[in-house]
């Protein structure tokens, strides 16, 4: 067995026979430093191209009065994505493998996940490709379908590699903001007040609070959660599972405060800039419709050409970062739901091609114009499938049967199918209240408008019986956890095809 002491001197690669990260069984506060990593892949959703033009969208529009969204929705993901990490560490299965145990017979909406997420981020990644080389969108969108599969190549030489890459994605992110805080000059105290005091002033500002809400919890990221913290080895005592979810919540809570301080800080940003006294009549105009594109040329023109730069390097590294996450969830969702095990390097070119594909149609028909409203239609198109993934995981984690003495107590659950509702509610708000808005004033023919309208209410309500299906149906009866018998302090878990291929 050939092993490589990895970070607190607690961690080594392993070549038997469950290729994992190895925690050391011993009680100690170094053991933290063994389950470092997962949670920064899992905060690239946070900070993703999509949140980037919300982000942008709320501080033009409202300055720094919606900023409390940022961490009431931080909050709330912290506490579902904790649920996703113990499911993973105490049953020994990720969440698509128990959906698919348990909703065998109900349609898979979860295969758009990772082309949907997958298509937000090339076009981030193009427009910062263009910003910084001049770069045409569509020539950008292949380029970084095909830069993405030669880092994912990192794979082959441990997890710990792909999760420094990603930490350093992140860090390079929060950096770029940081400097441009430190220039565009942004007032503590009207961003302090913003944080802390609820408000929502104007008519717009309840639909722009919903789609920050919206776009916080991302239902790939629950699959990938419960399946990145497989990588790790841990002792399979009662003892040993606890310390797992316990800093496996401390290092999610670490990753997340680092994306929430890099969302809040692009909000100041936008808000700054937007709200300067010496704003021109084109950089007010681009405000009021702001998108990443826009915020290039604004940043340059407000705040300097170095600004639009940093911006843009800020953009390539989370568009980079999320392309990488999204190819991951899609080989859970495919073994997951599909039992269905493939090449790496094949799973890698069919989850990228299924992104490339509409990305540069969008690109060359629409160019830029087009290239930014693909994003908001991903966007939710998430929001529209986070219930058949966040309903499933409110289940496992509340159920005995599953967890054993792990499950959510009586006040944990409550709390948390309250955030789960909230969550939900707001998603389906948004959804419906669109819809609605393109009936209304989409200044279509009044046949159109009610063939459209028979149609898309048909859809919501099949939507809203298919979620409650979920809700209101009983988990099966077979136990599916993985937890230590009363005999044993430790127990060794057999080797799994898709933890192998990321490990090894």
């Amino acid at each position: 067995m050939a092993d490589a002491t990895a970070s607190g001197g607690n961690t080594s690669f392993s070549n038997s026979n469950s290729n994992k990260i190895l925690v050391s069984e011993k009680k100690s506060w170094k053991n933290f430093f063994s389950y470092l990593g997962p949670g920064f892949l899992v905060s690239i959703a946070y900070i993703d191209p999509g949140n980037f033009e919300t982000d942008l969208q709320s501080g033009a529009q409202y300055k720094y009065e919606l900023l409390w969204i940022i961490l009431v929705a931080s909050c709330a993901a912290l506490v579902i994505q904790s649920l996703a990490a113990n499911l993973g560490v105490v049953t020994g299965k990720h969440l698509a493998e128990h959906c698919r145990a348990e909703y065998s017979k109900v349609p898979n909406f979860m295969l758009w996940v990772v082309a949907e997420i997958a298509v937000v981020a090339l076009i981030g990644t193009a427009f910062a490709l263009n910003m910084l080389f001049n770069i045409p969108v569509w020539i950008g969108v292949l380029l970084t379908g095909f830069s993405t599969l030669i880092l994912l190549a990192l794979q082959k030489y441990g997890i710990r590699k792909l999760e420094f890459l990603i930490a350093f994605l992140v860090l390079t992110i929060a950096l770029c903001f940081l400097i441009e805080l430190h220039y565009s000059k942004p007032d503590p105290k009207e961003v302090l007040y913003g944080l802390f005091v609820p408000q929502l002033k104007g008519n717009g500002a309840t639909g722009l609070a919903i789609s920050l809400l919206g776009a916080m919890v991302m239902p790939h990221n629950l699959f990938l959660h419960s399946a990145l913290v497989l990588s790790r080895k841990i002792p399979r005592s009662v003892t040993g599972i606890k310390e797992a979810c316990r800093y496996y919540l401390i290092e999610s809570g670490l990753a997340l405060t680092v994306a929430f301080l890099i969302n809040v800080s692009v909000i100041s940003v936008s808000g700054a800039v937007c709200n300067a006294s010496d704003l021109s009549p084109e950089d007010q105009a681009s405000c009021e419709d702001l998108d990443l594109n826009k915020a290039s040329f604004l940043l340059r023109n407000v705040v300097g050409k170095w600004s639009s730069k940093l911006f843009a390097i800020a953009l390539l590294a989370s568009g980079q970062s999320s392309t990488i996450t999204g190819t991951y969830a899609g080989q859970y969702v495919m073994q997951g739901f599909l039992d269905l095990t493939i090449r790496p390097w094949l799973r890698n070119f069919l989850t990228r091609c299924l992104a490339i594909i509409p990305s540069l149609i969008v690109a060359l028909i629409g160019g830029s114009a087009g290239a930014g409203k693909l994003i908001i239609i991903a966007s939710m198109i998430l929001s529209f499938e986070l219930p058949f993934a966040l309903v499933p995981l409110l289940k496992f984690t509340c159920s005995k049967t599953k967890m054993g003495s792990h499950a959510n107590s009586l006040l944990i659950s409550s709390v948390t199918w309250v955030i789960g509702g909230l969550i939900m509610g707001i998603n389906i708000y948004y959804l419906v209240s669109s819809f609605i808005k393109l009936i209304l004033h989409g200044h279509m023919k009044l046949v159109a408008v009610v063939f459209l309208g028979i149609l898309g209410f048909s859809g919501i309500a099949i939507y809203l019986a298919a979620i409650g299906y979920l809700v209101l149906r009983k988990n099966r009866e077979s136990s599916t956890h993985c937890l230590p018998s009363s005999n044993s302090q430790t127990a060794e878990t057999l080797p799994r095809e898709d933890t192998v291929n990321m490990h090894t």
